[in-house]
C-alpha cells in the first residue's frame, strides 16, 4: 500500500522534493494538477485505512474499500518490554501465510495508554480491545476475528465484576478520558508521515501560514494555553515576549528531558505523534521568527530519539521542515540533542548551557532566554506537551480550546498514573476533574483492595496529598493552594502500607542527589534536610528536628538559584503539614505507623499461635530464631536484623510485626 506522501502517478506534480503552497492539502484533498478520478480515490482509500468511518468489513467490501480490517498493534516502549514486538511479527506472518495481505493492514503505533494491560492489539474497525496479547494468540485472533468475524472473547477487557466490554471505548479507563495531545497515540504508525497526514497533520501550520505572525500569537494566548513544563507560564505570552526581542536569530527549544520518577508523558507523545510536536514547534518558530530549533531530550529514551530522528527526515525529504518551507518564504531546521539524564537540565537555562556544550548547570536569572538564551540569543522554550497542544489550537480556534478546563487552566492535561493504583498508565483529562475521578474512576481503586493515604502530584518537587484532599480539582490554582503543583504531570498513588516519612526521604534524596551542587542553599541545604530524615527513619529523631526541617525548607524555597532548589523541599512541607502524626510517632515512640521503617520495627512470635514447626528458623539468615519442635519459638530482638523472612514463612499467623 502506497503513503499518502507517495506520488499518486506520473502526472502528479507535487513530489516531496518539489512542494508547493497546496503540497499539504493535495496530499488529502487532490490531487490539484491534474483531474484523475482514479488517483483520487486510491488516495481517499489510503485516509480511510487510518481513518475507519465505523463500517463493518462487510460494508465497507460493498462500497469498493480495499481493506477489511486494520490491526494497530501497541509498539510503545512498555508495550514492547511485555512483549509487543513478538506480537506484531506473529501477526504479519499469520496474515501473510492466510494471503489476507491485501485485505489487512497491520500498523505499529506508539502507546495506547493502559500500560498495565500491554501488549494491546486494536482491530478496526469496531474499536476490538485485545490487552495481555502473546504471540502464541495471533493464530485464534486471525482465525476467529478476521477470518471467521468472532471477538476472542478471553483477550477481552474485564471489569472487577466480570463484565465484558469489547470495545475501547467503553472501558472507564478510557471513557473518561478527554484526548487532544493523545488523540493519534496507539492510533497511526508514528513512522509514517502519510497516516498523521491522514488525521490533518500539518494543518494547523498551514493555517499559522495563512496568518501575520502577530496574530498566531494572539490566538495562542486567547486559547489560554500554559506551559505543560510545571511552572504553568502563559506559552503566548511566552512566545510575545521572544518574538518582541531584539535580534534577527532566534531559536525554538523542546524540553523533553523528563526527569521525574514514574514520569513517561514527553517520552510517549514523542515515541507516538513526534510530528505533532515538531508542527508545534514549526508553528511556534514562524511566530517568533526564529530560523531553527532543538528538542532537548534524554538518551534513556533510544526509541523516542529514533522516532524523532525519523520524523525530522520525513519531514525534510518533503519539503516541511528545511529552506523556504511550502514556498512560503519561511526556513526552519531541527536538531536533536541526548542528554545525559541530570535532572537539573530540565530547568531551562541548565538545559540551554547543556545543548552549548558545557555542563548542565542554571544561569542567574534575569535576563530571561527569551531575551538571552542559546548561545545569547533570544529563544522560547516549551515542552514536549506544550507544543503537541498547538497544532490542535490553530485547526480549531482559540475558543475552542478555551471552553476546556476551568477558571485560568484551560484545556486538558497528561498524566502518568502509576503506584498502587489498579489501572496504570497515560491518561488525558479536562484541567479542573478531581483527583479522585482520576485515581478511582480512570484508575480503578487501590490494588488489593487497600486503603488510599497519599498521592504525589506534580513530581519529586511537587506535594503529597491526603484522602480529605481527593475532591481538589486538578488545576494550577488548585493544587498550589493545597501546597501542590500540576508539575510535568506525575501521579503517584500510595496506599495504607506507604510511610509518609519515608516517602518525603526518597524524594528528598533523589533531588539531593540531582542537585547541580552551584549554589549553597539547594547545595547544602538539601543534605541537612535528608540527614534530619534519615535519623528520623531509624529512630533517632530528636524533638526539635520538625522545627529545624521546616526552618530548612523556607530557607531553601526562597534562596535557591533555580526551580529545583526551590521545589525541592515541597514533598517534606506536605507531609509535615498533612501526615504529621507520622513524624510524631517516628520521633516520640520510635514507632513507624505503617510498619515500614525497617530500624523501628519489631518482631515478635505469640506462643499461644506458634506450633513449633522450625520453618521460621530455617528461614532466618543470621539463625536469631530458637526453639525445639512443637514448642513455641523465641526472636532474639537484638540480633534480628528485620528481613520479614519469618513472617513470609510462617503459616500460622504467629509472627507479628510492629
Amino acid at each position: 500500500m502506497k503513503s499518502l506522501m507517495q506520488s499518486c502517478c506520473e502526472r502528479c506534480a507535487h513530489r516531496p522534493a518539489t512542494p508547493c503552497k497546496e503540497y499539504v492539502r493535495c496530499r488529502t484533498e487532490g490531487p490539484f494538477c491534474h483531474d484523475d478520478d482514479a488517483c483520487r480515490i486510491a488516495r481517499q482509500r489510503r485516509i480511510e485505512a487510518v481513518e475507519p468511518s465505523g463500517q463493518t468489513g462487510d460494508q465497507k467490501e460493498a462500497r469498493g474499500g480495499f481493506l477489511r480490517w486494520r490491526l494497530l498493534v501497541c509498539a510503545g516502549t512498555g508495550c514492547i518490554a511485555s512483549g509487543g514486538r513478538p506480537v506484531l511479527e506473529a501477526l504479519q506472518g499469520a496474515v501473510a501465510e492466510r494471503g489476507m495481505a491485501e485485505d489487512v493492514q497491520i500498523a505499529l503505533t506508539g502507546c495506547h495508554g493502559f500500560c498495565e494491560q500491554g501488549p494491546i492489539v486494536v482491530v478496526e474497525p469496531g474499536k476490538t480491545f485485545y490487552r495481555r496479547v502473546s504471540a502464541a494468540d495471533v493464530p485464534e485472533i486471525v482465525e476467529a476475528h478476521l477470518v471467521g468475524g468472532q471477538v476472542v472473547e478471553r483477550l477481552l477487557y474485564r471489569l472487577p465484576e466480570g463484565e465484558v466490554l469489547e470495545s475501547y471505548p467503553s472501558i472507564p479507563f478510557y471513557a473518561r478520558q478527554h484526548r487532544i495531545v493523545l488523540a493519534n497515540c496507539g492510533h497511526i504508525n508514528p513512522e509514517d508521515l502519510g497516516e498523521y497526514m491522514a488525521r490533518q497533520g500539518y494543518r494547523g501550520f498551514l493555517q499559522a501560514l495563512a496568518m501575520d505572525r502577530s496574530a498566531v500569537i494572539a490566538e495562542v494566548k486567547r486559547s489560554g494555553l500554559r506551559g505543560r513544563g510545571g511552572a504553568g507560564f502563559l506559552t503566548g505570552q511566552k512566545w510575545e515576549f521572544t518574538a518582541g526581542a531584539a535580534g534577527e536569530e532566534k531559536y525554538i527549544v523542546c524540553n523533553a528531558d523528563e526527569g521525574d520518577p514514574g514520569a513517561f508523558m514527553d517520552r510517549s507523545v514523542l515515541e507516538g505523534d513526534p510530528h505533532a510536536v515538531l508542527e508545534g514547534m514549526l508553528v511556534a518558530g514562524y511566530a517568533i521568527g526564529a530560523q531553527g530549533g532543538y528538542i532537548y531530550v534524554r538518551a534513556e529514551y533510544p526509541l523516542a530519539i529514533r522516532r524523532l530522528q525519523k520524523a525530522i527526515a520525513q519531514a525534510e525529504a518533503c519539503g516541511l521542515l528545511g529552506e523556504n518551507i511550502l514556498a512560503s518564504g519561511f526556513s526552519f531546521h531541527v536538531h536533536v540533542k541526548a542528554g545525559a539524564g541530570a535532572f537539573v537540565c530540565g530547568e531551562e537555562t541548565a538545559l540551554l548551557t547543556s545543548i552549548e556544550g558545557n555542563r548542565g548547570m542554571p544561569r542567574v536569572r534575569p535576563p530571561y532566554p527569551a531575551i538571552k538564551g542559546l548561545w545569547g540569543k533570544p529563544t522560547n522554550i516549551n515542552n514536549v506537551e506544550t507544543f503537541a497542544n498547538i497544532p490542535h489550537i490553530l485547526r480549531h480556534g482559540a475558543d475552542w480550546y478555551a471552553n476546556m478546563g476551568v477558571g485560568r487552566s484551560k484545556g486538558s492535561k497528561v498524566f502518568a498514573l502509576t503506584g498502587k493504583v489498579n489501572n496504570t498508565g497515560l491518561v488525558e483529562v479536562p484541567m479542573g476533574l478531581s483527583l479522585r475521578e482520576i485515581i478511582f474512576a480512570i484508575g480503578g481503586g487501590i490494588q488489593g483492595g487497600k486503603a488510599f493515604k497519599a498521592v504525589q502530584i506534580g513530581g519529586p518537587s511537587g506535594g503529597c496529598l491526603p484522602e480529605s484532599l481527593l475532591d481538589t480539582p486538578v488545576d494550577y490554582e488548585s493544587l498550589l493552594e493545597v501546597g501542590a503543583m500540576v508539575g510535568s504531570g506525575g501521579l503517584v498513588v500510595m496506599d495504607e502500607s506507604t510511610c509518609m516519612v519515608d516517602i518525603a526521604r526518597y524524594f528528598l534524596n533523589f533531588t539531593q542527589q540531582e542537585s547541580c551542587g552551584k549554589c549553597a542553599p539547594c547545595r547544602e541545604g538539601t543534605k541537612r534536610m535528608l540527614e534530619i530524615l534519615t535519623r528520623i527513619t531509624v529512630g533517632q529523631g530528636k524533638g526539635e528536628d520538625l522545627a529545624a526541617l521546616e526552618k530548612l525548607a523556607l530557607v531553601i524555597k526562597s534562596t535557591s538559584l533555580c526551580g529545583l532548589g526551590q521545589s525541592a523541599p515541597n514533598p517534606v512541607l506536605t507531609t509535615l503539614r498533612y501526615f504529621r502524626d507520622e513524624y510524631e510517632a517516628h520521633i516520640s515512640d520510635r514507632r513507624c505507623p505503617a510498619g515500614l521503617c525497617a530500624a523501628l520495627l519489631t518482631y515478635r512470635i505469640e506462643g499461644d499461635k506458634c506450633r513449633g514447626c522450625s520453618l521460621c528458623a530455617r528461614a532466618c539468615p543470621v539463625g536469631c530464631i530458637s526453639g525445639k519442635p512443637r514448642e513455641a519459638y523465641v526472636i532474639d530482638e537484638s540480633r534480628c536484623i528485620k528481613c520479614g523472612a519469618c513472617l513470609e514463612r510462617c503459616k500460622f499467623g504467629a509472627v507479628i510485626r510492629r
